[in-house]
């Protein structure tokens, strides 16, 4: 129960911190107009997760089926494959998708939606602050000698949850909901990655990181004014 209020905690006081203390020093929480701020202010989160929890990092090893790199020449192929994809994806293809398309009527434009490639920047260092949060949660359950399926819909249950805190961002209530069933569903599969599949941490991520350059394409490659409703109304989120 600790680790977990911990980890609440320090997921609730990151987004609060985002919303009102970035403009309180005057930037802007915007992933496109101030990438190298928001970047920034998810490395210390970073920081301030994986010195809280080093103790429970520690027990990767006695908890996984695999240790951490355990492959080194696999886990280097990984790393370079999708480093690669990503390079490819935010310096070639996103700069040649077509211009982001948005009617009045549909509210606000979604941020993603009209991501630049520096977009990506700060969203990769979002990304990892909520895995290395997960991997938290995921070891603590474990320690507790839950099962995977218990760990697996506790993980669910929380990571979805969390994201009902984009209601501090104005997204409209149904959008906000959808996004959290799709965070729930990846909240079931992450501690099965973790534990049972070798270097499945960094295929988490990937996960993760591949969704978000999923939406991007579809909204601007596919056909913005008819696709991108969609997708925004069943995923929704920023």
């Amino acid at each position: 129960m600790r680790n977990l209020g911990l980890i609440a905690a320090i997921w609730i006081l990151s987004d609060i911190g985002y919303y009102f203390g970035l403009p309180a020093l005057s930037f802007e929480p915007n992933y496109n107009h101030d990438p190298i701020a928001t970047a920034t202010y998810y490395v210390f989160w970073i920081g301030v997760a994986v010195i809280i929890f080093s103790d429970v990092y520690a027990s990767w090893r006695s908890l996984s089926r695999w240790e951490l790199f355990d492959n080194r020449l696999q886990s280097l192929a990984l790393w370079a494959v999708f480093f690669a994809l990503a390079l490819t994806f935010t310096a070639y293809i996103l700069p040649g998708l077509p211009p982001f398309e948005w009617q009045a009527e549909w509210g606000p434009a979604p941020e993603l939606a009209q991501a630049k490639p520096t977009y990506f920047l700060p969203k990769s260092f979002e990304i990892l602050f909520q895995q290395i949060l997960i991997l938290a949660l995921v070891l603590s359950l474990a320690r507790e000698g839950l099962n995977m399926r218990q760990i697996s819909l506790a993980c669910g249950a929380l990571f979805g949850g969390m994201h009902l805190l984009l209601f501090l961002d104005g997204t409209l209530w149904g959008s906000a909901l959808r996004y959290t069933v799709v965070a729930t569903l990846f909240g079931l599969i992450f501690p099965v990655l973790i534990l049972r599949v070798r270097n499945g941490l960094a295929y988490s991520y990937a996960v993760q990181w591949l969704y978000y350059a999923l939406t991007v394409f579809m909204a601007r490659a596919i056909g913005p004014t008819t696709v991108w409703p969609v997708v925004q109304g069943f995923f929704g989120g920023n």
